[in-house]
């Protein structure tokens, strides 16, 4: 039955819509005023990376047609990181350098935060640690706000990911600490 909704326009509407969910929760004012995550490029790419990197792997656990689901919206997200780069200004002689630079970047992390999750708190704060504040501040709050995200993704069926919304809850803006 679902392998019929994943073809043609369906497809490229569910993906669009799955990429701009995943994009609208990564630029989240609060993660960046009250959970630290830096308002640059660089902290937007973690963040997105972020967002993008739990959708993924819950896809990728649900039977098919999840897992292809999944490439599919990887492959729109690199699309998306193409586009970025050339509307930065970056030459079309350095493009492929630098996606392969974004690829590797994105699938470490992706990596890193599914070990992490299997592994426990302390190993999530420490790759949130390492990866999105580059070692210069505790990532405690970050990694509950994630695994919240992600305990609420657990539990998404194929077509809950097909109707949406596929976040429930938003950071918090209290607690902020200036650290």
């Amino acid at each position: 039955m679902f392998f019929g909704l994943f073809r043609g326009a369906a497809n490229r509407r569910l993906i669009d819509r799955l990429h701009g969910e995943i994009v609208a929760a990564a630029r989240d004012p609060v993660l960046f005023r009250a959970y630290g995550i830096g308002d640059d490029i660089d902290g937007r790419f973690e963040s997105l990376a972020l967002h993008a990197a739990l959708v993924l792997r819950r896809l990728g656990l649900l039977p098919a047609p999840g897992p292809e689901i999944a490439q599919d919206l990887a492959d729109a997200l690199f699309r998306h990181f193409d586009v970025a780069l050339r509307e930065m200004g970056v030459a079309d002689v350095g493009v492929p350098k630098r996606m392969r630079t974004i690829a590797e970047s994105f699938l470490g992390r992706a990596n890193a935060y599914d070990r992490a999750l299997r592994e426990g708190h302390a190993a999530l704060c420490t790759a949130l640690a390492r990866n999105v504040y580059a070692g210069r501040r505790d990532a405690d709050r970050l990694a509950r706000y994630v695994e919240a995200l992600d305990k609420g993704l657990a539990g998404a069926t194929l077509a809950e990911f097909v109707e949406g919304p596929i976040f429930a809850g938003k950071p918090e803006e209290e607690g902020h600490d200036a650290s």
